[in-house]
């Protein structure tokens, strides 16, 4: 697949160089989500800008990070393309990857190459339908990248006529009509990266070196991984239950 052009309409001048490096970079790569919630043992801006360091020197090509603080301890330490999301829950809605204008205001703050949202058909909080709030965000911020997570290939197609640069299998598994499917679902990423003409990024579910070759190999632009690398208590229970299950 070429550097897409899709999105790139909305940007002029240094920015179109600018993004058109940032597909360059990322193309059949691996992206390294770096990631660690209040509850985990490694929640930690440094330690966070340490993993990315680390996945920068393991040979990643982007990484893929939460929250604002985050991602500005993380561009100081790495030099590579920095997915943005910001996780914030809502009682009036299941949407939680991005879900506000003011979480995309924070996560511009920290400047970010591409930003990755919710892509779904759900409702955003305060009830706001995504075709509402992307538009809002589109016209607030005409040259920033815009990757939309997804459950579904429906969810997709949509995103991609909304505008959005990017497309990811990251919600595969995660909403009600997926939550029974088996991951890595490679037959998603392949039906997705036919369908759309947008890049699509393999997320969810690859443990293993060989899983990434599967995911890179059924069409899709990019890969990610983040648990089998930066979640080392996750790990450690996978080995674990090998040793009581055996």
């Amino acid at each position: 697949m070429a550097v897409p052009q899709t999105g790139l309409r909305y940007a002029m001048g240094i920015t179109v160089n600018k993004n058109k490096e940032v597909f360059k970079s990322i193309k059949g790569g691996l992206i390294v989500s770096c990631q660690a919630l209040s509850n985990e043992p490694l929640y930690s801006s440094y330690i966070m800008s340490r993993m990315a360091y680390a996945a920068q020197l393991g040979g990643a090509c982007g990484i893929r990070a939460n929250t604002p603080e985050d991602i500005k301890e993380i561009k100081k330490t790495v030099n590579l393309p920095v997915i943005g999301l910001y996780k914030q829950v809502f009682e009036d809605s299941e949407v939680y990857i991005t879900p506000t204008e003011e979480a995309v205001d924070a996560l511009m703050d920290s400047n970010p190459d591409i930003i990755a949202m919710d892509a779904t058909n759900r409702l955003r909080p305060y009830g706001f339908s995504l075709d509402e709030f992307i538009g809002k965000i589109r016209n607030k911020y005409p040259d920033m990248l815009f990757m939309g997570d997804c459950s579904t290939i429906e969810n997709a197609v949509h995103a991609e006529k909304l505008g959005f640069d990017l497309v990811g299998t990251t919600l595969c598994g995660y909403t009600k009509e997926t939550k029974e499917m088996q991951l890595p679902n490679f037959k998603l990423m392949k039906e997705l990266a036919a369908a759309v003409s947008i890049p699509v990024i393999a997320e969810g579910g690859i443990w293993t070196p060989e899983q990434l070759k599967s995911a890179l190999s059924s069409g899709v632009y990019a890969a990610v991984v983040g648990t089998a690398i930066t979640r080392p208590m996750d790990i450690t229970k996978r080995f674990v239950s090998a040793i009581i299950t055996s």
